[in-house]
């Protein structure tokens, strides 16, 4: 654990959307800034699946963090104006409890024991770390990829606790594409021999089927278009190895071999399996029975969306109807579609189209 990471613990429990209590569970969480005086400078941001709260490096833990182009003095989540926050969601594996952690009132794993996760759940123990760092208004919930259904959750559930939203690459609901991938990532993984039904060991573990969803996943996060200009039909050897005629061949193939290896290993097989199962279970129009009920619960000042025409994971029309459904509830709604070739990833790497759209939101970067 580095010095910048902090950890809550609910002493009192919490209870989950979809039934089950967890005993105490810890929420790891990291802030960059100073909360000010009125305590009205505050900026919450949910993540997508995998991240860490480490979204960007401070002097207690200086490695570069996820979204480092975006936080910081001068930035545009600038540290010199607001007091950011990022918490690690609940379920995942990197200090939050979550299948991998233990659980306290059997000593043992949790595994598949672990209730079932939903978005409301890692919303409402955010909104827990919030209120523990003495906020009681967010100026601004951010979220990314899952993390946009995060908050779309948590302003749902906590009407006039934000007042001001940033979707960037997410949806009200996943489509059937979307879902119909993530299915696919976890059957992958559960069958894998080592999965031995969420009881593998740390020495075992399915490292075929998670690198195998890995590189599913690394197709939709990207471009068609970025593989054409990226790798084209461009090989890693002039000839063909002789033994295993299937041996990887080109440069694409390489590519997904390498993150997939890096992601083996760094992230547990079963926080993914929940964490992905509940990506797919968030619907905002479970909270009042509609979307357009599902907006209107929501007592937002202004909102920021922004899409990305290569995204074929939560593509631009999804982006365009999330817009609509803010304006149409009456918040005050700016919607923005950027022209990048990196797909769903463009927030995670393309900062030179997000900054300058990141800034005119938050008035910063002068």
């Amino acid at each position: 654990m580095t010095a910048a990471r902090k950890l809550l613990t609910l002493e009192q429990g919490f209870t989950m959307h979809r039934g089950g209590v967890l005993a105490a569970p810890t929420l790891a969480y990291e802030t960059w800034g100073v909360l000010n005086a009125e305590r009205d400078n505050a900026i919450l941001i949910f993540t997508g699946l995998s991240p860490s709260a480490h979204a960007s490096s401070s002097a207690l833990d200086p490695s570069a963090g996820w979204w480092e182009d975006m936080i910081g003095s001068g930035l545009p989540l600038d540290t010199d104006r607001y007091f950011v926050i990022c918490v690690n969601s609940l379920g995942s594996c990197f200090g939050s409890t979550g299948p991998a952690s233990v659980n306290p009132d059997t000593g043992e794993v949790y595994r598949l024991s672990f209730p079932v996760l939903t978005l409301e759940d890692v919303a409402d123990t955010a909104w827990e770390v919030v209120k523990h760092l003495g906020v009681d208004v967010l100026d601004s919930v951010v979220g990314c990829s899952m993390g946009g259904m995060t908050g779309l959750a948590f302003c749902a559930r906590h009407p006039g606790k934000a007042r001001a939203f940033v979707s960037i690459s997410s949806a009200t609901r996943a489509l059937p594409f979307s879902i119909a991938v993530r299915s696919l990532q976890r059957e992958m993984i559960r069958t894998d021999p080592n999965w031995d039904n969420g009881n593998y060991s740390k020495d075992s573990s399915p490292i075929t089927g998670q690198r195998l969803a890995r590189k599913l996943g690394m197709i939709t996060y990207r471009s068609p278009q970025e593989w054409i200009q990226r790798f084209g039909r461009e090989r890693m050897t002039a000839e063909g190895r002789p033994g295993d005629p299937f041996q990887i061949e080109f440069s694409v193939e390489s590519y997904l071999e390498s993150h997939a290896l890096k992601f083996t290993g760094q992230f547990d097989p079963n926080c993914y399996l929940y964490l992905s199962h509940a990506s797919d279970l968030f619907d905002l129009a479970e909270h009042g029975g509609s979307l357009e009920a599902g907006f209107k619960r929501m007592h937002l000042e202004r909102v920021l969306v922004i899409g990305v025409t290569t995204d074929i994971l939560f593509p631009v029309h999804q982006q365009r109807d999330l817009a609509a459904g803010f304006e149409a509830a009456g918040h005050g709604t700016r919607y923005v579609e950027l022209e990048c070739i990196r797909g769903h990833d463009s927030f995670l790497v393309d900062m030179d189209a997000f900054r300058p759209v990141m800034c005119s939101f938050f008035d910063s970067c002068a």
